[in-house]
């Protein structure tokens, strides 16, 4: 949604769009939600969890990778109430606080009694931001008041969470990221797995997914598969 100009350019709003599915194919147009003043900085958070377990008498170690949880979104915006701040969309004009408030949560945050859940968002703006996910976190800050102790002004500090839709779940797990290998004599579970996983912790989970009767030895010739796994696997 666009509304003014800047040094020319046409200024563009932050949408917030909401879905009713994880695959963001069914979307409540209803609940859009444009931020009414663009945030002047957004912060994108990127984490990789890793195993820095030391062995026992072992004065360092080498850290296993664990698993990347879901990116982070976190933005800053203002919701105002006193018709002064301009730039402000006209939609809200003549808007409370409050009321607009309820829509940002209507958009993002209130169940949904027909998914039995908080909806599905997507974030966008500009080139950088196309980010679907799910509101994890929202703070709100009032800042200003009438009198009658009704908000005028207020801060929302929001943080959403990466989610993945279907598709890219079996992208992930799809057959071209599963290697394999013939096994040779003397071959060993434990350092096969080292090797695909750089973590020798996952044999187990090797065995299963190979229909191994036993992980203690191995038929030479046999041809074992590695698949991605999931933390919690």
């Amino acid at each position: 949604m666009s509304d003014n100009t800047l040094f020319g350019s046409t200024v563009t709003k932050m949408v917030i769009h909401s879905f009713s599915d994880k695959d963001y194919k069914n979307e409540l147009t209803q609940n859009q939600f444009t931020v009414p003043i663009n945030p002047e900085t957004f912060t994108r958070n990127y984490k990789i969890d890793l195993d820095t377990r030391a062995g026992h008498g072992q004065p360092g170690t080498q850290p296993g990778y664990k698993a990347s949880p879901p990116d982070d979104l976190k933005i800053e915006f203002i919701l105002d109430g006193t018709g002064t701040l301009q730039g402000y969309p006209t939609q809200y004009a003549g808007m409370s606080v409050h009321d607009q408030l309820d829509l940002f949560l209507t958009c993002c945050y209130k169940f949904n009694p027909d998914t039995h859940r908080p909806p599905f968002t997507m974030v966008v703006w500009g080139a950088d931001i196309n980010f679907k996910g799910l509101l994890s976190n929202a703070d709100l800050n009032y800042t200003l008041f009438l009198p009658n102790g009704d908000p005028l002004r207020v801060k929302v500090n929001a943080t959403f969470k990466k989610s993945e839709t279907d598709q890219q779940r079996a992208k992930a797990n799809s057959p071209d990221l599963t290697k394999s290998r013939q096994t040779q004599l003397g071959d060993r579970l434990d350092n096969l797995t080292y090797s695909h996983y750089n973590d020798p912790g996952y044999f187990l989970q090797v065995g299963r997914a190979n229909n191994l009767v036993t992980v203690r030895t191995l038929d030479t010739g046999k041809t074992l598969y590695f698949p991605p796994f999931a933390q919690n696997q």
